[in-house]
């Protein structure tokens, strides 16, 4: 089996399986209709949960609010019920391969919110369930409440705001509806000039169809109202696939989530640790099973456990719902994933991590200044000098040794421009997690004025060169560039947040910022067989730049991969060709830097 047919899953079986599908938040199981029905027409069995919630006015007559131990609840007893049922289809209808019952493998698919009851119930259950499918969806942990899972960044912070509160005394209790941003204003939400001193994405701040904070609800009570748009529901994940229709059925048929499901945290006891797992990735959605692996190689603890023997992946090439954008490419992917197909990532420490191997070329040994969190290399002759500060990327995982500022590209880059009459500059921010921007672009700005600061510097030539993630921390930088600013180079950067990623505002969105270059030369390094996600926030960027006259140069490296200075160290494909892109590069913002 080639390495394309284990990422995708194209075929398999899954006769005398079960499989019981757990929407996510807003949903019910007519998300899973023809995914089920797919299923059914290969001889498996399917069962998709609509759970209490999801039935408008469903729990108004409930004697406590649902929670997530209600959901839980729901899942284990549809699992004993196929157990009860033997070989049954659908708690009692025939399977589509008939015969006589027997005791079928049943499966567990969560989708987004819905993998945190199905964790549960194969807790509660680990006997009887075979494997746990997550769709889209990372793994929960023990103690792990479904809210920090949440893709809506602006959601997130509120109902994290009511988590805090709930575990205080003095809480009170919203008795019907929260009040929980759940749409984007038109426009720029969050501007901020390049100190870094905007608003951000501050709670309460942005306009939506909420009211910002409100009281914590101890007891769980009230709902989180569903997206009332189409715009709103891109929020919740890439709607990459679905039609006009389905977008409007979304919108019409979604229902308020019980609080008390998103903010009660997962019990687990560790009795299913042993039940295999398999992670479904939508790359429209910005997760791919390469993307996953380069977390692994940074060595974030929490992307370990995903190396384990018995977890595997799959891909799709389309975004967060694909029940309804490709039921028969989901339904073959469960099929294959039922029998143990998928890809294996490999742990970290099983072979040098790509951003830790040599660079590419060899680098001259330069006179080299440490001061707290920032690294000058120097260059030889009276001062002052124009700088290249380089901006490294992320998330990387706090606390992660060597820090970024060690890593052989970025020290590569500050060393050759040290050798050539410029200060290299190195340093660390702290993007340790997605919703660190706002920390990272002022640690940014602070470096930078450190920097014009030295005496040592030519504060009217400065250069700022941003790698991989550290891309969108661009975007403070073109949208009202200083004058001393010569250059903005980036290389295979993230130019646009990914669909997933939550990131709510303009403000770390270059290809919006870019409007407001004006004349300030932009070089982008593309890395032609970078993660295709990765690949479309440049695509994105370009063609803003075009529209706004920006003056932007694109330097194609055909045959490198993300990070291809280390990562392609040993590559027998064309390394002069990448030497010559990193000496391309290096000329090229220099001669910006040094331009009258």
């Amino acid at each position: 089996m080639d390495e394309k047919e284990q990422r995708t899953g194209a075929h398999g079986g899954a006769a005398g399986t079960h499989f019981l599908l757990v929407p996510g938040a807003f949903t019910g199981g007519w998300v899973w209709e023809e995914t089920a029905a797919r299923l059914r027409a290969t001889g498996a069995a399917a069962t998709a949960l609509t759970l209490t919630g999801a039935d408008a006015g469903a729990h108004g007559s409930a004697p406590a609010p649902p929670d997530l131990e209600t959901h839980i609840g729901e899942v284990v007893r549809a699992i004993d019920a196929v157990t009860a049922a033997g070989g049954a289809g659908r708690f009692g209808e025939p399977a589509g391969s008939g015969g006589a019952a027997t005791t079928p493998e049943i499966v567990l698919v969560g989708h987004g919110y819905g993998l945190h009851p199905a964790l549960g119930a194969a807790d509660r259950r680990p006997e009887r369930v075979t494997r746990i499918i997550a769709l889209d969806t990372a793994p929960a942990q023990h103690d792990q409440p479904a809210w920090t899972t949440l893709p809506d960044q602006r959601v997130r912070e509120q109902l994290a705001t009511w988590a805090r509160a709930d575990a205080s005394d003095g809480a009170t209790v919203p008795t019907d509806r929260a009040t929980v941003p759940t749409d984007r204003a038109a426009g720029p939400t969050d501007g901020a000039d390049a100190a870094g001193t905007g608003t951000g994405g501050a709670p309460g701040a942005a306009t939506g169809t909420g009211a910002g904070a409100g009281p914590a609800p101890r007891t769980h009570g009230g709902t989180l109202p569903p997206p009332p748009s189409p715009a709103a529901w891109r929020r919740w994940g890439s709607t990459e696939g679905l039609s006009e229709a389905v977008l409007a059925r979304l919108v019409r048929d979604a229902v308020p989530q019980p609080l008390g499901t998103l903010l009660q945290p997962l019990r687990l006891t560790g009795a299913a640790a042993a039940v295999p797992v398999t992670g479904v990735l939508c790359t429209a959605n910005g997760t791919s099973i390469d993307l996953v692996q380069m977390r692994i190689d940074l060595g974030d603890p929490a992307f370990r456990p995903l190396t384990a023997p018995g977890v595997r992946f799959l891909e799709l090439p389309t975004g967060h719902w694909p029940m309804l954008s490709h039921p028969d490419a989901l339904a073959d992917a469960l099929r294959r994933a039922a029998a143990g197909e998928g890809h294996r990532l490999t742990p970290a420490g099983s072979q040098p991590p790509p951003h830790l191997r040599p660079f590419l070329l060899d680098v001259p040994e330069v006179p080299h200044e440490r001061n707290e969190t920032i690294d000058l290399y120097l260059p030889g002759g009276d001062g002052p000098h124009p700088a290249v500060i380089v901006v490294h990327g992320g998330p990387v995982p706090e606390g992660i040794r060597p820090t970024p500022r060690d890593w052989p590209t970025l020290t590569g880059y500050a060393r050759l421009a040290a050798s050539q009459g410029a200060i290299g500059v190195t340093f660390d921010h702290g993007l340790y997690g997605l919703d660190r921007y706002p920390h990272a672009a002022r640690d940014v700005a602070a470096a930078v004025a450190r920097v014009r600061a030295d005496p040592r510097v030519d504060a009217d030539r400065i250069a700022l060169w941003f790698f991989s993630g550290g891309g969108l921390l661009a975007a403070d930088w073109l949208s009202a560039p200083p004058p001393w600013l010569r250059c903005v180079a980036a290389n295979y950067p993230i130019l646009a947040p990914l669909p997933n990623w939550g990131l709510d505002g303009d403000r770390f969105r270059p290809a919006v910022a870019v409007r407001g270059a004006g004349e300030l030369p932009l070089v982008v390094v593309r890395a032609g067989r970078d993660l295709p996600e990765i690949l479309a926030t440049v695509t994105e960027f370009r063609a803003a730049a075009e529209a706004h006259g920006a003056a932007l140069e694109i330097i194609d490296v055909p045959e490198g991969h993300h990070g291809f200075e280390t990562a392609d160290h040993r590559s027998e494909t064309a390394p002069e060709t990448l030497r010559t892109a990193v000496r391309t590069a290096l000329d090229t913002v220099l001669g910006h830097l040094t331009a009258p």
